[in-house]
This record gives structure tokens, C-alpha cells and sequence, in this order.
């Protein structure tokens, strides 16, 4: 999942347990997500689990999850204007990979890797590339192992 660098740190430290979008997410909840940190950072920076997934209207979502979703009601009201209905994904078990795996060296590993504009499934051969490419991608396949999801 691409995420801007401010929110992957406050998924991370645990202090954002919601990640809202503004479309319907194709995954169920038990999906283990690999976070990646868009620009400047651009770079794998984590993981964590999708707990439960609510979609509703957005008039209706904000009062469940204003002090998760670390974001502003300002902020809120300016990315749902026009969306007829908004997702929230409540995560848990966050973990920190032991080095952001930069993008250079994903597309030196999967030279088809491309940023997800939103998510993006990671088969199990871009993982497995990802692993050989680099020490804190071997810990990142290892967890996606740990986790089932492979």
C-alpha cells in the first residue's frame, strides 16, 4: 500500500490504527499490507494487518474513527468532498522493517516493480527477488511467510 511517509510513521508508532480511501479496498481483513512510503522517502517501511474494513458514506464514517485516522476534520472534509462512499481500514500489529528497502533497489530486484498509485498485490516471486536484493527485504519475506499470506 502507498502512503504518504507522515502517515506510515504514525501507522508504525501506533498512533494511526485507520487508513481511510476514498474507493471500496478489494482485500478482507486478515490481509497482511506492506507498507511503502512515498516521496521523499520512497521506500518499503513496514507492515501491518488489516483488522476489520467498514465502508460507508462519509458524513456517517468520521464519527468512528476521528481520533484514529490522524488526520484533522479539516483534512477529513477536504479528501472525502465528492465521495459517495469512503473505506476505513482499522490495522493492527504494526511492525517496522529493520531499513526502509529503497525504491532503486526494488526496481534493481523486479525491474517491473511499480508504485502502486493506491496498493498493489506483491506475488510471491517480486518478494522472493525483494529477499535476495537486500537484508530488510529477506525480513520482510520472512514475516509475509510468519504470516500465511504467501
Amino acid at each position: 500500500m502507498s502512503i504518504h511517509p507522515r502517515f506510515a510513521s504514525a501507522i508504525l508508532s501506533g498512533t494511526k490504527t485507520v487508513e481511510l480511501r476514498r474507493r471500496r479496498v478489494a482485500v478482507l481483513p486478515g490481509a497482511f499490507l506492506v507498507l511503502y512510503a512515498s516521496a521523499p522517502e520512497m521506500a518499503l517501511v513496514g507492515t501491518v494487518r488489516i483488522a476489520t474494513i467498514t465502508t460507508t458514506e462519509p458524513d456517517r464514517l468520521w464519527g468512528g474513527v476521528a481520533t484514529r485516522a490522524g488526520i484533522t476534520r479539516r483534512e477529513y472534509d477536504q479528501y472525502a468532498a465528492g465521495a459517495d462512499a469512503m473505506s476505513a481500514l482499522f490495522l493492527d500489529a504494526p511492525s517496522r522493517l529493520p531499513a526502509p528497502v529503497p525504491l532503486t533497489t526494488l526496481r534493481r530486484a523486479c525491474p517491473s516493480f511499480t508504485v502502486p498509485q493506491s496498493y498493489r498485490y506483491l506475488n510471491v516471486e517480486e518478494l522472493k527477488s525483494i529477499a535476495n536484493a537486500d537484508t530488510a527485504g529477506a525480513e520482510l519475506l520472512q514475516r509475509v511467510i510468519d504470516s500465511g499470506s504467501a
